[in-house]
């Protein structure tokens, strides 16, 4: 029955697809691994939102050069930085236009106006526009860019300064990301003037090299081309189509007979066939990534530290490599992958000990162990092929010491709603890196200013946070370094999560495709992107 829906949706899309100029060799269908949760990058985390979103409607002032963790200039040609790292002046791109569609006609061109709203949006939780859709910004907040932004200045229409309250290291990478996508001020206006302000997450409205046409929930989405996008080669597709096919069997079946050009998140266990076919190619990258297990702190007794090394100490990482990743990622020791600088070489695992782990638990007053739920994600992710696989086999390596794990799992923006209300006891979660600083590692994902985001171990030790607060202030990356060794030392003795692999990204996709690269933080951009 999975099947024979999947082909039904596959129809619809390519009956939509047919014509001009899908004969013209100019519409691209990627076959993505999930439906978003919405189209306002800003609100969310998950790369599944970020493709449908951030990487195709909208632009950023500072962006990164595609495949790469350098950054660029995006709707700012330049910027200025001043002495006391404090203060940034942008210059803005002129002649960009805001898309046209049938729920919005902009009357002006993008200006400082639009940045201005951008900026408050993310910082102002008393903004009219902010409490007419009662959303929320997880990046923003974890990353304490809501509470360090102190003001944001229109000098002219094409110039902007943004005032921070502390240096920010980080700041021009941060706002580079998905959730600093830059948005329409004319159309928030236009949607909360209408009474409709939470529109701005279901009809999008960006400057980027794609115009979202239409969405149907777990089948399809359709763009168009931009042809009025403003930095020109970017834009090389008609139509772009994302057909959403949850099962990457049924991804390779269509990516195999032409029905998609490019897919999401092979099986490992299809890589070998996948590269002996001479219809396709599978170029393929280290990952910047990390694929872990969160315990929430906040449950007893996963509140004791004794419990959360025993767990920690009965999996055996070396078998879920094996089954899971299947020779395609390595073992993970800290919470940062090896190629980010400011990793940690001299941290070490305890050792995979069954008869340790159930003395550490002995002594947190737990002799006969103690029941858990353990969250598996629905979907696959560039970090973890396959939860419910990795989930079955920790079960099991608890078992051995006498804890009962639960296997839970749900919808995937349903399962990190919950996890980040703290529902779980402990979940498979993982991390895709989003701007190359230790900070979007040790901040994002441990902080004091993210346990009501991406910090899923609600975790927040004081010193710690001191460490990453202070490094984050600092411009010096040597002695950022330093910090930044010093709060993982701290980690490894505390046991929030545990990290389990960095797995090997691999990109299949037809010969013809031309220009896709991969992106090192896990999104899949079509810029630049054409067929043959």
């Amino acid at each position: 029955m999975k099947q024979m829906k999947a082909g039904i949706a596959l129809a619809s899309v390519l009956a939509f697809a047919t014509g001009a100029s899908l004969a013209a060799g100019k519409t691209l269908i990627y076959c993505s691994e999930g439906s978003p949760a919405g189209f306002d990058p800003a609100r969310y985390t998950a790369g599944t939102d970020f493709d449908a979103s951030a990487e195709t409607v909208y632009n950023r002032l500072v962006e990164f050069v595609p495949g790469s963790t350098q950054i660029r200039p995006g709707l700012a040609d330049k910027w200025d930085v001043s002495a006391d790292g404090r203060t940034y002046t942008f210059y803005l791109h002129k002649g960009v236009k805001f898309h046209t569609t049938p729920y919005f006609k902009p009357t002006r061109d993008f200006n400082a106006d639009d940045v201005i709203f951008t900026f408050a949006r993310l910082t102002d939780k008393n903004l009219p526009f902010n409490k007419a859709t009662n959303a929320t910004y997880p990046y923003a907040s974890d990353m304490g860019m809501d509470s360090n932004i102190a003001k944001v200045e229109k000098i002219d229409p094409y110039t902007v300064k943004v005032s921070l309250n502390k240096v920010d290291a980080a700041f021009l990478q941060n706002i580079a990301m998905s959730f600093a996508s830059v948005m329409s001020a004319e159309y928030a206006d236009q949607l909360l003037k209408a009474g409709k302000a939470d529109q701005i997450n279901t009809q999008p409205i960006g400057t980027g090299p794609f115009i979202f046409q239409a969405y149907q929930k777990d089948s399809v989405i359709r763009y168009n081309g931009n042809t009025e996008y403003w930095r020109k080669g970017d834009v090389r597709l008609d139509k772009l189509i994302f057909a959403i096919t949850t099962d990457p069997s049924v991804r390779y079946q269509k990516l195999q007979k032409g029905e998609c050009q490019i897919m999401s998140y092979p099986r490992p266990a299809d890589l070998k066939a996948m590269q002996s076919n001479p219809a396709l190619k599978v170029p393929s990258q280290a990952g910047f990534n990390l694929g872990y297990v969160s315990y929430n702190v906040t449950h007893k007794p996963l509140d004791k530290v004794e419990v959360r090394q025993a767990l920690d100490m009965a999996i055996n990482k070396k078998a879920i490599i094996d089954a899971v990743y299947q020779g395609a990622g390595q073992l993970a020791t800290n919470p940062m992958p090896p190629t980010q600088w400011s990793y940690n070489k001299t941290l070490k695992d305890a050792p995979n000990d069954a008869a340790k782990a159930k003395a550490l638990l002995a002594k947190a007053g737990l002799p006969n162990g103690f029941e858990i739920t353990l969250w598996a994600m629905p979907v696959q992710r560039p970090y973890n092929p396959n939860a419910k696989l990795m989930a079955e086999m920790i079960q099991n390596d608890w078992a051995k010491i006498g804890v009962k794990a639960k296997i839970v799992t749900y919808e995937w923006g349903e399962y990190l709603k919950r996890a980040r209300a703290g529902e779980d006891d402990a979940m498979l979660i993982g991390w895709n890196g989003d701007n190359g600083d230790p900070d979007n590692w040790l901040g994002t994902l441990l902080g004091c200013e993210a346990v009501d985001g991406n910090n899923y171990a609600k975790w927040c030790q004081k010193d710690f946070n001191d460490l990453i607060v202070k490094a984050r202030s600092l411009p010096n990356q040597a002695e950022r370094t330093k910090l930044y060794e010093q709060a993982q030392v701290i980690f490894k003795r505390d046991v929030p999560f545990t990290p389990v692999a960095h797995s090997t990204v691999y990109q299949p996709m037809r010969k013809e495709v031309d220009g896709f690269k991969i992106s090192p933080f896990g999104l899949n951009s079509f810029y630049g992107v054409g067929l043959k």
